[in-house]
């Protein structure tokens, strides 16, 4: 399991397991937390197509998954 702060979350890279659409590598562009400085929405951009996707910040701990930097 990937160990996550999530106030680091910005800007930080990550590389799919199992990449989709030839895209392995992402960086956190936006974080946004809540009240109670819940994270309340995590958006990642593929580094070569400039796709965004909304994720639940959590799949990012599932090392089946992902990875943490660029592999």
């Amino acid at each position: 399991m990937n160990q996550i702060n999530p106030k680091k979350l910005l800007n930080s890279k990550w590389t799919a397991v199992k990449p989709k659409n030839k895209e392995k590598h992402f960086t956190v562009i936006a974080v946004e937390f809540d009240d109670d400085e819940a994270v309340s929405s995590c958006f990642i951009e593929a580094v070569m197509s400039k796709r965004e996707t909304d994720i639940q910040w959590q799949e990012l701990k599932d090392i089946s998954q992902w990875l943490q930097g660029w592999k």
